[in-house]
């Protein structure tokens, strides 16, 4: 299979009214080309714009409007008034992590006995652990909250039941046909439900929980020898877990992460703190969290105990916190190597899998568990196929999905899954497990599946952008504007344009990955960067158009314009 060269570029979404489109930009204040972009991204009217600008905390809805929000409050109520013993079992990825630190801070700031336990991804797998339920029998517990999984875990609620442990459930994952008999199962994907937004991460849910709790305690007049703590402190997590867990950065998660981000940035938690110093990170974006921080935090998971994140992330008194973010970072460091090997040997034996093909199964008993998921991912990139890739341990295979545009994954498995042990996900990514004697027939499934539900016009990857510009619209002022649509992610890209018949100066190769060159268009220049596209270096000759993203580049203190280049073609070509 060879690798994806051609790509189409479209329109974010159909064309905007150009009359509404000034009208807007009067309303808010904003440049005409900032409305368009509001009003590609649904945001249409002057009521709307100003909620997505300012983006309130006093905007977020009712937490009690999310399925057994009430129910699961109210044993939280008694299990701190009552002083019973609290576990909280989370997962191994950023946004587990984040969303188990979250629930045990806050909640032993509200007075309340808690511990927690974070799976092991090589030894206790996804999910909600058997033996860690038994284990909070034998400590005392009464009850147990999920943060970031047990929607599927009917056994284990099961478990828990037969052992006198209530169970709280709290899940942003897609819920099965069968569902847990626990306590209250909080997931804003559940029915009848009331939530107007859907793509909470599982942090999202976890803090929503806290809110809806300090209400019902509030009402109890339980604040008095203890003080109330202030939610908005744990923002700083949410937005870390929420950006790490890719989900839609628009509407409820846009408020949350944009605040949560400020408090990245003042680095008020000590572990926060650390990690920025070992990651290198200056200025606080999206970006930076997603592709500096998470990673770091995830590696802990992918290659050892995740739990140590959570300890990071705590800061308990009793640990050096710059040791342990050193210890991540080279953890990162390794999957990082482990990542490329693997990344290596996937790519040759795609190599060996004809272009006919609509999606990509391997699997390996070389490959290391935690990190095929990121490979699988890069695989997308490269290929745009439906990517499943199986670690293979003593018979069993632990598999990582990634998807692409217009594929709903989770339901492609579910299609498929007679073979399979257990999967679980969304719509983009999942996970499965699967006996090893039955892969050959899954592969063969699950590209029936794919066959069915795409067409080959879906295997080209498609480009989405803001529409055409000419260079000379761009100036500091505007692009200034555009950084208050922050923070950019899924749900709400970054601005891209793009622009035809330009003339590509003087390019040169940076580090043998890179090109830099500089832009002309009638008469107006503009500085250039290709990232990962020095081999396509001799393309870049004579008139070309371009798709990019537009920003500010500081150098020694002066701000300048610079083009991201994310695709260029001959002009004239489609």
């Amino acid at each position: 299979m060879q690798p994806v060269i051609l790509k189409k570029w479209q329109l974010r979404a159909d064309p905007v009214d150009v009359i509404q489109t000034d009208k807007l930009a009067h309303e808010l204040g904003v440049e005409p080309l900032t409305a368009k972009i509001l009003q590609l991204r649904g945001v249409t009217t002057a009521s709307q714009g100003e909620n997505f600008l300012s983006a309130n905390l006093s905007a977020l809805p009712d937490p009690a409007l999310l399925p057994d929000m009430d129910a699961a409050c109210r044993r939280l109520v008694q299990a701190l008034v009552q002083q019973e013993k609290i576990a909280v079992h989370g997962d191994y990825d950023v946004d587990g992590i984040t969303g188990c630190t979250l629930l045990v801070e806050t909640l032993r700031k509200m007075g309340g006995l808690v511990d927690y336990h974070i799976p092991l991804r090589l030894k206790d797998g996804y999910g909600l652990s058997g033996d860690a339920i038994r284990q909070a029998k034998v400590d005392g517990c009464s009850l147990i909250i999920s943060v970031d999984c047990g929607v599927s875990a009917v056994a284990e609620a099961t478990l828990a039941a037969e052992l006198g442990l209530d169970l709280i459930i709290t899940d942003h994952h897609q819920p099965p046909e069968v569902l847990p008999n626990c306590v209250a199962l909080v997931n804003p994907h559940l029915s009848p439900n009331q939530f107007p937004w859907r793509e909470l991460s599982g942090v999202g849910v976890a803090f929503f929980l806290l809110v809806g709790l300090r209400r019902q305690l509030r009402d109890e007049n339980y604040f008095g020898s203890i003080k109330e703590p202030d939610l908005r402190h744990g923002l700083d997590l949410v937005a870390l877990g929420t950006i790490a867990d890719v989900v839609s950065l628009g509407g409820v998660n846009r408020i949350l992460v944009r605040s949560g981000l400020q408090l990245l940035e003042s680095g008020t938690r000590p572990g926060i703190a650390a990690l920025k110093v070992v990651a290198e990170v200056k200025d606080m974006t999206s970006g930076t969290v997603g592709y500096r921080l998470a990673p770091r935090l995830n590696a802990a998971g992918r290659l050892e105990d995740a739990a140590l994140g959570v300890k990071l992330l705590l800061g308990d008194d009793s640990i050096d916190i710059g040791a342990l973010a050193k210890k991540l970072d080279g953890f990162n460091r390794e999957r990082q190597k482990i990542e490329q090997q693997t990344l290596m040997e996937a790519i040759a034996m795609v190599d060996a899998i004809g272009d006919e093909r609509y999606s990509i199964v391997l699997a390996s008993d070389k490959w290391h568990s935690g990190v095929i998921g990121i490979v699988a991912s890069r695989l997308v990139e490269r290929y745009n196929r439906p990517t499943v890739l199986i670690a293979i341990d003593g018979g069993e295979g632990k598999g990582s999905a990634r998807s692409i545009r217009g594929f709903n994954l989770y339901q492609a498995l579910h299609d498929s899954s007679s073979t399979l042990s257990g999967f679980g996900g969304h719509a983009m990514a999942a996970g499965l497990s699967i006996n090893q004697e039955k892969l050959d027939t899954f592969v063969e499934d699950f590209e029936q599946v794919t066959r069915k539900k795409l067409t080959t016009t879906d295997l080209v990857p498609v480009l989405s952008h803001d529409g055409e510009v000419t260079l000379s619209n761009f100036s500091l002022s505007l692009l200034q504007q555009f950084e208050n649509l922050n923070p950019f992610g899924m749900g709400n890209p970054q601005p891209v344009f793009i622009s035809c018949n330009c003339s590509p100066i003087a390019p040169r190769v940076l580090s043998e990955k890179h090109i830099k060159f500089d832009l002309e268009q009638n008469g107006v220049m503009v500085s250039c960067i290709a990232f990962g596209q020095a081999e396509r270096f001799e393309q870049l000759n004579g008139q070309i158009d371009v798709l990019y993203r537009p920003g500010i580049n500081c150098w020694r203190n002066k701000e300048s314009i610079q083009l991201q280049i994310l695709d260029f073609r001959t002009s004239g070509e489609k």
